[in-house]
């Protein structure tokens, strides 16, 4: 198993966020959390990644516990996140962008291929590698957001909300090249408000509400489920 959460509870002052849940995902997987605003889906992400540390559980990801680990070392042993609202460094350029997401790395040959393996995922990036970020459209600077993570070298890719706000000839793009890069070995936990999307890409899912795992199982037979197809499906 590369990442287990359990029983889980992230408290933000006196209110809990995340009331004991948890979640496996095994190696090559893709998994999905799906629910309202205010779940705790993201939360979820940043206590795996290490921005958010619980009050009481344990994450195992790779065979060591991480939940009391500081976001650099987390990222160090292969998981990368991606949050909500792209937060690329606007007065970068592209490639800028893309080598900070080296940053911890050392094996100069490997930056180099993995450089060319984002550009070859996202070819509008080497188009405009020396653009400014600043001056990218929404979807680009996803791209750009998901490209710099991928240059860690995750094994393990953490995804909130990528199509937040993206036309949906872009979403198609992004949610294409995510299947792709899944597909090459990388594990992805997604964070989606498209719950349809989410559970046509992902494997797995976990429907989050109030803090709390409500319901688990195969994103086939979560989109089959009356209450998904009703709460969040919009049928």
């Amino acid at each position: 198993m590369l990442l287990e959460v359990k029983d889980i509870h992230v408290h933000y002052g006196h209110v809990a966020a995340l009331k004991g849940i948890s979640l496996q995902v095994e190696e090559g997987d893709f998994v999905t959390l799906i629910g309202s605003n205010g779940a705790g889906k993201s939360t979820t992400l940043r206590t795996i990644s290490g921005l958010d540390h619980p009050s009481a559980g344990v994450i195992i990801f790779d065979g060591n516990r991480i939940e009391q680990l500081s976001a650099d070392r987390i990222l160090k042993l292969g998981i990368a996140h991606v949050p909500e609202g792209r937060r690329v460094f606007k007065d970068l350029t592209v490639i800028e962008n893309l080598r900070l997401g080296a940053f911890t790395r050392v094996d100069v040959n490997g930056i180099e291929q993995d450089l060319e393996m984002v550009f070859e995922h996202f070819p509008r990036l080497r188009e405009r590698r020396n653009q400014s970020a600043r001056t990218m459209s929404g979807g680009e600077q996803q791209m750009v957001a998901i490209g710099r993570a991928l240059m860690s070298r995750p094994k393990l890719l953490l995804l909130d909300e990528p199509s937040l706000g993206l036309a949906p000839v872009i979403v198609q793009e992004i949610a294409r090249i995510l299947r792709d890069i899944n597909k090459q070995g990388v594990s992805i936990v997604l964070v989606e408000q498209n719950a349809e999307l989410a559970l046509e890409l992902a494997r797995h899912g976990y429907v989050l509400e109030t803090g709390n795992i409500a319901l688990e199982g195969e994103a086939s037979g979560l989109m089959d489920n009356e209450h998904v197809r009703k709460a969040y499906l919009g049928i």
